[in-house]
């Protein structure tokens, strides 16, 4: 398991998507997180440098322990755990529940509890434009699903490409699918009422991916969350203005707790 640490503080671990903050990336975390906090960031198993074993069936309880193997490895005994888009933040709802000693508050953002008919089949749509289409077009597709569309039309060219979205999974095929299989697996629905450190979750209006349709239910279940509207965000948050909410509203959370 490939992990970096970066700036200083109480301790966070933070995830993503289907791709990383670690290897450069840590300058797309929220602007003010590293100045005030110790934060972990890592692959999840099969991208860049994490390695995995096909032979166990893939999901977000499997990388969960791995957060959890990771903490023990750390000594961090509590920690803050931040989910920022998609899978990342499913994988910190099980963390809550297979070691809640470790969570000492959960804040999730384009996240769900089980993935509903809608969020699955574009899951399954992605991963067959990857396999019959290539790379290429499947990250045309989840980019311009993932941006608003000024956004993408001021930025378009650094969202594609080697360098753009999604990037860890060029050339592996066999991640995306194994993350596809986590991500529609994932069911906590029944089991949110057991997470009990202080919760905040973000529902972004404009999420074409996972919008306040799949994002409110992981706020409802999980007893006193807090949720935080953004009408105007889009899956990926961006915009000076939108980033600012963003990053303010998470360093205020984790400072209340």
């Amino acid at each position: 398991m490939y992990w970096e640490v970066h700036g200083a503080g109480d301790p966070v671990f933070l995830s993503g998507g289907w791709g990383t903050f670690c290897h450069g990336g840590v300058q797309h975390l929220p602007a003010g997180l590293t100045e005030r906090h110790t934060v972990v960031v890592f692959d999840h198993r099969g991208l860049a440098g994490s390695d995995d074993d096909l032979s166990i069936p893939s999901s977000t309880a499997t990388m969960a322990d791995d957060v959890i193997a990771l903490a023990d490895h750390l000594g961090i005994e509590r920690a803050h755990l931040v989910g920022i888009v998609g899978i990342g933040a499913c994988i910190f709802q099980q963390v809550a529940l297979h070691r809640p000693s470790l969570a000492r508050s959960l804040i999730n953002s384009g996240c769900w509890a089980r993935a509903d008919r809608y969020l699955a089949a574009q899951m399954d749509l992605w991963l067959d434009v990857h396999r019959e289409m290539g790379f290429a077009a499947f990250q045309r597709l989840v980019v311009l699903e993932s941006f608003r569309p000024d956004y993408f039309a001021a930025r378009g060219d650094r969202l594609l490409g080697p360098t753009g979205g999604w990037k860890e999974l060029r050339g592996n095929l066999s991640a995306h699918a194994r993350l596809t299989e986590a991500a529609k697996a994932h069911d906590t629905l029944d089991r949110l009422s057991r997470i009990a450190c202080p919760t905040l979750v973000f529902h972004n209006g404009a999420d074409r991916i996972t919008p306040p349709r799949t994002t409110r239910p992981v706020q409802a279940g999980i007893p006193g969350a807090i949720g935080h509207e953004m009408p105007q965000a889009a899956h990926v948050v961006t915009g000076r203005d939108a980033t600012a909410e963003f990053a303010g509203r998470i360093l205020d959370f984790l400072a209340e707790c």
